[in-house]
């Protein structure tokens, strides 16, 4: 893992999520990308200075933030940019060859009841960029125990499970995997991929209307410090991705969550 991309926002957990971004990035070695994106055109002179002044205040916010973290020797590159956001990140995942992105769970949203607010939401949903979200306030430490949570085995793209192989390698970590039987349960769908099947140390299977609800009811069993999920199209939280924003009731983790795309 060599460029890990965070989108810098104005929370009251920005410096925890920095902290925690550095960490990890010190861990692989990586490059870290801090990234403000303003979803506005520039369609004049006036705009055209404005977003200068922009520009140059978010480079003073964000040396501001790095100045009250402790960053390593972890090389750090800072940019902002006006543009959709969604197309934005995008457009930079493929320039900076981008492997892994970190999100906060919520931004500004200050309802208890919110896991992932309307941009958090938007960047999960949207996008098609491999994103761990890490919770509010949580610390760094290696990840040694992984539970990946899913309805559907089924993979097309090998390459969606990088970031998930890299964070085994790294970390050493032991991978289990949950296979949730829901009412959407097609023919084949647990026919383990091979691919997958090599990061695997057990596989049980539970059966309950969301895979949420499988995951509620083994998290004391496996005691992982990583839930991983497949994103797509129809998948996981698809009725709650009609909207940006994700309801605590309807999904909520104590720990990181690593979000893999693309997998069919």
């Amino acid at each position: 893992m060599k460029n890990i991309l965070v989108p810098i926002g104005n929370s009251k957990n920005i410096e925890s999520h920095l902290q925690y971004a550095i960490d990890f990035a010190h861990a692989f070695g990586a490059r870290l990308y801090l990234i403000q994106v303003r979803d506005k055109h520039v369609k004049s002179k006036a705009l055209g200075d404005e977003g200068n002044v922009w520009e140059r205040e978010n480079l003073v916010y964000i040396d501001s933030l790095l100045a009250k973290v402790d960053t390593k020797t972890v090389d750090i590159v800072i940019k902002s940019f006006n543009g959709k956001l969604v197309q934005t990140l995008e457009l930079i995942c493929y320039t900076a060859d981008i492997d892994l992105m970190l999100v906060q769970p919520k931004t500004n949203s200050v309802k208890e009841s919110i896991f992932l607010g309307k941009t958090s939401g938007k960047i999960i949903k949207k996008t098609n960029i491999p994103s761990l979200i890490i919770p509010e306030n949580y610390v760094f430490k290696p990840v040694t125990n992984v539970l990946i949570a899913i309805k559907s085995a089924i993979i097309k793209k090998e390459s969606a499970l990088l970031p998930l192989q890299q964070i085994q390698n790294q970390f050493q970590a032991v991978v289990n995997l949950l296979l949730v039987k829901t009412p959407f349960y097609k023919e084949g769908d647990f026919e383990i991929h091979s691919s997958l099947s090599a990061l695997i140390t057990e596989t049980v299977y539970t059966e309950k209307a969301t895979t949420f609800q499988g995951v509620l009811e083994h998290y004391n069993t496996h005691e992982p410090d990583l839930l991983c999920v497949f994103r797509r199209k129809r998948g996981f939280f698809a009725k709650m991705w009609e909207k940006n924003v994700i309801l605590k009731k309807d999904f909520y983790s104590p720990f990181p969550v690593l979000v893999l795309k693309g997998v069919k």
